[in-house]
């Protein structure tokens, strides 16, 4: 027999996941001296990686991609990608700004 599940349950259940993901933001330097902003330690199973990609994308207003379960953003925006997934409702205090 599947078990029902309220919606509302498994919205705070990803609400309580949000507030318990250490992420990590951090730059790496992409081809001809280009930097890139890496976010990692989202889970992919959970987010919808492709979602969270697409809204700091239209933010910071520059391209990127998910590869290997995590976001690279064209650019250095590691100060202002902290806040914006504390606007998403991640805990800041768990994001790790390298």
């Amino acid at each position: 027999m599947p078990r029902i599940v309220n919606p509302l349950d498994e919205m705070l259940f990803k609400e309580v996941l949000k507030e318990q993901q250490r992420i990590r933001v951090y730059i790496e330097k992409a081809r001809y001296g280009k930097l890139k902003t890496i976010i990692e330690g989202i889970d992919e199973k959970e987010f919808d990686l492709e979602d969270i990609a697409k809204k700091l994308k239209a933010k910071l207003a520059c391209g990127g991609t998910v590869k290997k379960g995590r976001i690279e953003l064209q650019g250095d925006h590691r100060e202002r990608v902290k806040k914006l997934l504390g606007d998403l409702g991640f805990s800041e205090d768990l994001i790790e700004i390298e």
